[in-house]
């Protein structure tokens, strides 16, 4: 029998990998499912795939692509060898996405496959970071070229073929910097993963981002210095592309994941491509946006936003306290706008998340409770996701530590904003770690979660979908140990995935121990979730569910300055409303005159 022409062609192994992180205990996390998709890996597979179809490496050469998010898929090295040595060792090992707290396992993932002389490369916010602000051997960065990983900086649209020819070349140069030149995003390869990958994300979700880059000055934000300060965007036709791609493998519900989807110059040409998709084709898209405080003032675009299928909206709130919004340089948060923003979305039925931090200059474990409590009473927000403000690689707050030699921890693992990772001038470590968790406990009492379902009840907000939210930001820290956001549904440990300076466990030890802890966890989290179902059945139910109001769900009104804590309790947000009284003053003598 003759050999097919495909038959004789030599196969490059492309293998993308998004590594996770170690837990405290030192084991990698990851789920059965994992929550959020990885939007770095499905960018780089759409460019790989682009890639592979118009034949970079010549006719002769077919490319095949893995892709491994180490959140919610084990990362076999005994078979990804196999693969590897089949084929020759041609091909590369990519590591993706690789944020500050990721490097340490990513360099773990790296060694055994450079040991074996498999190539290996590694990009992503932590390298491109360090190079954009700090020296160019800061943070560890030696690390990779001792071991031989070839380092990717800035984006890899256009830039990826030259990386793979070089592998397949066996000439992979030890630096790729592209910072200086990033590229447009019109007509590019869109974020792209084949359904088995995206079926191992909750509720079959994908990702992609619609601009990158970020004007704004915000202190702790790494954005700015990685992706630039000037916006780029995708346009109407590339997101109706990447809806097709997807909906065209039953894929429907998308994170947008620009830090600012308001400031998408694009933001109502592709709103309205995706109105047209859902009213004219009943395309059921479900979406989820992060915007700014400032988003309901633009004409129309909460009400787009809602018609569009956004479902969910992340507001980068960071705290209601002005001074401690000056101080990181967040200058366009104005928290006189917080409760006409939030009633904007609750109006259109939209649940909303908010970034709270904690360690801002001002802040006490005195004033965070007091904060918090603010928030409960007089702000209509559904979600908070607390935070530590930590000094990210890449960032201006961590530039000015460093070129200023104060004391930052070590171990880049912890860099993942939920660890304290330098000093207070007003808290001790352990006063912040301990407000942290607090801070958990404070917001998600059972009192106050009947509480956000009765606002959802009187306002049209999904009380199904508000449940299942609660139940994951209520647990997940007090049973995990990690934040939400790196949380998913059952998780999964593994004896050899202990980081490398740790003793391994005995497995006689540790199975028994895991399944036992498993089983704890999940007893304590039924309880929470039959006590919120039917919390949320009764509420939903009740002859007041649509009367339903208080205090955060008033209407703004203008004397309320006087009257809200929000505005009087700090000296900031005097002066916030002394200014926005001044300048209505101004603005309304002119107009007179």
């Amino acid at each position: 029998m003759p050999t097919s022409p495909e038959a004789k062609k030599r196969r490059f192994q492309l293998i993308l990998i998004k590594p996770s992180h170690y837990d405290d205990d030192g084991y990698v996390i990851r789920w059965w499912r994992a929550m959020i998709p990885s939007n770095s890996l499905a960018a780089i597979y759409g460019i790989a795939a682009d890639c592979a179809e118009r034949q970079v490496l010549g006719p002769d050469v077919i490319i095949d692509i893995v892709a491994i998010d180490e959140t919610n898929t084990r990362v076999d090295v005994p078979a990804l060898f196999a693969r590897l040595r089949q084929h020759g060792k041609y091909g590369l090992v990519a590591l993706v996405g690789v944020q500050s707290n990721q490097y340490p396992r990513a360099l773990d993932i790296a060694r055994p496959f450079r040991e074996a002389d498999i190539p290996v490369a590694m990009g992503g916010f932590h390298i491109s970071g360090c190079l954009s602000m700090l020296d160019g051997d800061a943070v560890e960065l030696d690390a990779c070229r001792e071991m031989g990983i070839s380092m990717f900086a800035g984006e890899a649209e256009n830039r990826l073929e030259s990386v793979l020819r070089d592998a397949a070349a066996d000439q992979l140069a030890p630096l790729y910097d592209t910072m200086k030149d990033l590229p447009g995003m019109e007509g590019i390869p869109v974020p792209f993963l084949p359904r088995h990958y995206v079926e191992r994300t909750l509720g079959l979700s994908a990702s992609f981002d619609a601009g990158r880059g970020c004007p704004y000055q915000c202190s702790f934000c790494t954005i700015i210095n990685v992706q630039g300060r000037k916006s780029r965007f995708r346009s109407a036709d590339d997101v109706e592309r990447l809806v097709r791609l997807n909906r065209a493998q039953g894929i429907h519900k998308f994170f947008i994941t620009d830090d600012n989807f308001a400031r998408n110059r694009e933001w109502e040409a592709i709103f309205d491509r995706l109105i047209l998709l859902r009213e004219r084709e009943g395309i059921p898209l479900g979406l989820m946006i992060q915007v700014d405080t400032l988003c309901h003032k633009i004409d129309n675009f909460v009400e787009k936003a809602k018609r569009a299928g956004v479902t969910r909206v992340f507001i980068g709130l960071e705290n209601v306290n002005p001074d401690n919004l000056v101080a990181a340089k967040k200058h366009q948060n104005k928290i006189t706008e917080y409760r006409a923003m939030l009633l904007a979305w609750k109006a259109q039925g939209i649940i909303t998340l908010a970034g709270y931090i904690l360690g801002f200059p001002a802040d006490t474990p005195e004033s965070i409770r007091r904060d918090i409590a603010i928030i409960k009473e007089e702000l209509p927000l559904d979600i908070i996701e607390f935070f530590c403000l930590t000094p990210l690689p890449g960032s201006e707050d961590h530039q000015v530590l460093w070129n200023n030699d104060v004391a930052m921890e070590p171990d880049l693992n912890i860099y993942d904003v939920e660890h304290v990772c330098t000093a207070h001038s007003k808290m001790s470590k352990r006063e912040w770690e301990d407000i942290y968790r607090e801070a958990w406990s404070l917001y998600y009492t059972p009192k106050h979660m009947k509480t956000l379902l009765r606002r959802a009840a009187a306002t049209d907000v999904p009380i199904v979908s508000l449940v299942k939210i609660l139940v994951t930001f209520a647990t997940t820290v007090r049973l995990e140990n990690v934040h939400p956001l790196q949380s998913g549904v059952l998780r999964l440990k593994h004896p050899s995935e202990r980081r490398p300076d740790l003793p391994p466990e005995n497995p006689w030890k540790f199975w028994p121990g895991f399944v036992w802890e498993t089983i704890a966890k999940h007893v304590i989290l039924g309880g929470v979730i039959a006590r919120l179902a039917t919390t949320a059945f009764f509420v939903a139910r009740g002859n007041s569910a649509r009367t339903y109001t208080d205090q955060a769900l008033t209407p703004v009104a203008d004397n309320e300055d006087e009257s809200l804590d929000l505005f009087n309790k700090t000296q900031g947000g005097r002066a916030a409303v002394a200014h926005v009284k001044k300048v209505a003053a101004i603005t309304g003598a002119r107009r007179v005159g």
